[in-house]
């Protein structure tokens, strides 16, 4: 665990523990008594954790990154804190930085893709249209191209709406830096996107595809699939006896992927639709416990993505019996 400095983070100066302004000594004997501090975290949390996992694509590192911001909570001199929601993003930031940093070390020698862990989304029913911003399992992976200075920039205005000032602040760069950060960011991410349908094409392509997919169809597998569509099998980072260690690109050599794949796959498989990252999703059982997640980026040009999710420990939040009912930001 990183040291924990007086003020209660690693890097946060006095001046910005307190939320960019310190209260005079007088006035701030104490600080928030324990049950406030309690309150004050438990209000933000959410905010918290959805900011770590759209920053690190895990649920688990968020979940540890949200651990170790409240220990460090419980730590800290409350009395030169004037703005704990601003502390503890700051703080939840700068911690999701660093993580990520040394994440994409270890992924260099990760077998297979890396994907996005999906989250339950569905679990927080007051879940606002706006709060789903930068959360969709597409972008979490688009946004691996950008450095983890530029993807909390653009996490931080994108889906939080936060200031540029508070921006600059959080990452340690003036106010125009931050602008320029975000304004990289979205121009990287946009070069790759392209318009999106809405949410009942969206599902209704998904079933499509399972439809095609395990029946093998392949005129209608080619006929879903825009050209240069690409397949992702994240097997956990280990070899999983079927699953493609790279990605599969091109309509027709997808299409003959998935029908070669088909007879040893889905045989005893059933198909449930669940909600994960703020859209529709395939959730697969075989023999009643979870083999796999389906999620596919679409446009109006036809499905560009299909990203296999096949590791147990990144889906298990999805089971009968574990549901995450986390809410996010």
């Amino acid at each position: 665990m990183p040291e924990t400095s007086a003020t209660g983070v690693d890097g946060l100066s006095e001046d910005e523990a307190s939320g960019g302004a310190v209260s005079p000594s007088a006035d701030r004997p104490n600080g928030l008594d324990r049950p406030d501090a309690d309150a004050v975290f438990a209000e933000v949390r959410p905010r918290l954790f959805g900011i770590a996992y759209r920053m690190t694509g895990s649920v688990a590192d968020a979940e540890d990154l949200v651990q170790e911001v409240w220990i460090r909570w419980q730590a800290t001199d409350r009395s030169a804190v004037r703005n704990p929601p601003a502390y503890l993003a700051t703080a939840i930031t700068r911690l999701a930085i660093n993580t990520l940093t040394t994440a994409r070390a270890r992924r260099e020698s990760y077998v297979g893709p890396w994907l996005p862990e999906p989250v339950d989304t569905s679990a927080d029913p007051q879940l606002g249209a706006e709060r789903t911003a930068a959360l969709d399992a597409a972008l979490l992976l688009l946004m691996e191209k950008l450095t983890p200075t530029e993807r909390a920039g653009y996490v931080l205005r994108e889906a939080f709406d936060y200031p540029y000032e508070q921006i600059a602040e959080i990452v340690q760069t003036s106010e125009v830096a931050a602008r320029q950060l975000v304004s990289r960011a979205r121009k990287r991410l946009a070069e790759q996107r392209h318009r999106p349908v809405d949410a009942g094409q969206h599902r209704r392509l998904l079933e499509s595809f399972i439809t095609a997919a395990r029946t093998g169809d392949l005129p209608e597998l080619e006929r879903l699939f825009r050209a240069d569509v690409v397949s992702y099998s994240d097997g956990g980072g280990t070899r999983v006896r079927g699953v493609a260690p790279i990605p599969v690109s091109g309509a027709t050599t997808v299409a003959r992927f998935l029908r070669a794949f088909a007879p040893r796959f889905w045989p005893g498989v059933t198909v449930d639709y669940v909600e994960a990252n703020g859209g529709p999703a395939a959730l697969l059982r075989r023999d009643g416990a979870v083999a796999a997640m389906v999620v596919l980026t679409v446009s109006d040009g036809g499905i560009e993505q299909i990203l296999w999710q096949l590791a147990p420990s990144k889906i298990n939040g999805f089971t009968d019996d574990e549901v995450s009912g986390r809410p996010v930001e």
